[in-house]
């Protein structure tokens, strides 16, 4: 039964995220008028520029002075302000039940994170838990009175079930009413990969950055001896010998993983963010990831 993790953070660092925004490569239409500039032209108070009069444009942003010295019309135009819509896509599969603390409790925590400086930056905030496909979700919402049903959520999420993360994106990406800024917190543990499913996102026009969660056991692993190993997803055991050898192979084989996620991210021009769990998840967010996905 999934335990409920509040995300108890320190008011000092609460206070340091509300001065920071969310950083996007791109620019969407929101569905409401927010704190985000956007190059579409609109009628907020800050002016932008002039243009020709066109038949049915509004005649009180005609700029009355540029007639008197021109004997032309001209109008003025505005900066439009509208909301972001940020995506937290969290990885709740059996694998990220490990640590300590547990990838998926650092994962939920970085989350709510984020999400906490979208909402009280005025933005949208949903989120969806990846499974073997998105399971469960939290619709997207504004407003910082969402903060404590937000961080009630991400609390409440418990490992479970087995990773498909081509599928669970792919299916996010098919059922997002409209595309916004992605943020996909995960291991990458899925042996059919997760490229495909971050293509359709990417298809989407989606604005997506990885956050690839890992613990320190899985980064330098100290075994040894005869092991019996079971997969924490499919259940499948196995029964080795872990000697230097093994551990070579095994670093080998995990210095070719991270190259491989590291190449795609560079590719597709996403943003790749990779952290251990002993690493506090308030300095990630301050010192890592600030300037890059957040600003």
């Amino acid at each position: 039964m999934p335990t409920t993790r509040p995300a108890p953070f320190s008011s000092e660092f609460l206070a340091q995220l509300e001065r920071l925004a969310l950083l996007s490569r791109r620019v969407f239409r929101g569905r409401v008028r927010g704190e985000r500039r956007s190059p579409r032209r609109g009628h907020s108070v800050e002016f932008c520029d002039y243009r020709a009069y066109g038949v049915g444009d509004d005649l009180r942003y005609v700029d009355w002075n540029i007639y008197g010295r021109l004997d032309r019309l001209h109008v003025k135009l505005f900066v439009d302000e509208e909301d972001l819509c940020l995506h937290l896509l969290l990885d709740a599969s059996a694998s990220m039940d490990f640590g300590a603390p547990t990838k998926l409790e650092y994962g939920a925590r970085l989350a709510a994170a984020l999400g906490f400086v979208g909402l009280v930056g005025m933005e949208r905030v949903g989120v969806g838990v990846l499974r073997e496909r998105v399971a469960e979700g939290w619709s997207p919402t504004r407003g910082r009175n969402q903060v404590v049903n937000l961080f009630e959520f991400l609390g409440r999420v418990g490992p479970a079930g087995g990773t498909s993360l081509n599928d669970g994106l792919g299916n996010y990406a098919m059922r997002a009413r409209e595309p916004g800024l992605a943020v996909v917190v995960s291991d990458l543990m899925d042996p059919a990969g997760f490229e495909t499913g971050v293509r359709a996102l990417l298809e989407r026009r989606f604005d997506v950055h990885l956050v690839h969660v890992l613990a320190p056991e899985e980064m330098d692993p100290e075994l040894a001896g005869d092991l019996r190993l079971v997969d924490a997803e499919t259940g499948e055991t196995r029964e080795l010998s872990v000697d230097g050898e093994a551990l070579r192979t095994y670093r080998e084989r995990l210095r070719q993983f991270l190259e491989r996620v590291e190449t795609f991210s560079r590719t597709q021009e996403i943003g790749y963010h990779r952290v251990t769990t002993d690493t506090p998840v308030e300095e990630f967010v301050l010192a890592q990831i600030r300037g890059r996905l957040l600003v």
